[in-house]
């Protein structure tokens, strides 16, 4: 076996598949190198790419779990079921 090879794990073939947990501590963990002042401008400015990236993918789990706690009410007789959502703009004007 002169090649050894791993196959990619399901996070490293689709970065935006992250689980949120994990995103969020390399967010953190690349704010924390940025702010250490000790990284070359290059790098730095290669971290901030990083830190939007996983910034974008945090954002979009959370908006995603979101509307998955707007879908789920409880009725008036305390039984949970799942309502359709408008539109995203719609649920800002209003609600009871």
């Amino acid at each position: 076996m002169s090649k050894t090879t791993k196959p990619p794990t399901p996070a490293a073939a689709r970065p935006d598949e992250l689980p949120f947990e994990e995103a969020l501590k390399k967010l953190e963990a690349t704010v924390e190198a940025m702010e250490s002042d000790e990284l070359p401008l290059e790098a730095l400015l290669a971290r901030f790419e990083e830190g939007t990236r996983l910034a974008k993918i945090c954002q979009a789990k959370l908006a995603e779990a979101e509307l998955k706690i707007q879908q789920l009410e409880q009725n008036a007789a305390g039984e949970t079921e799942v309502k359709p959502v408008a539109a995203a703009d719609d649920g800002a004007q209003g609600g009871t």
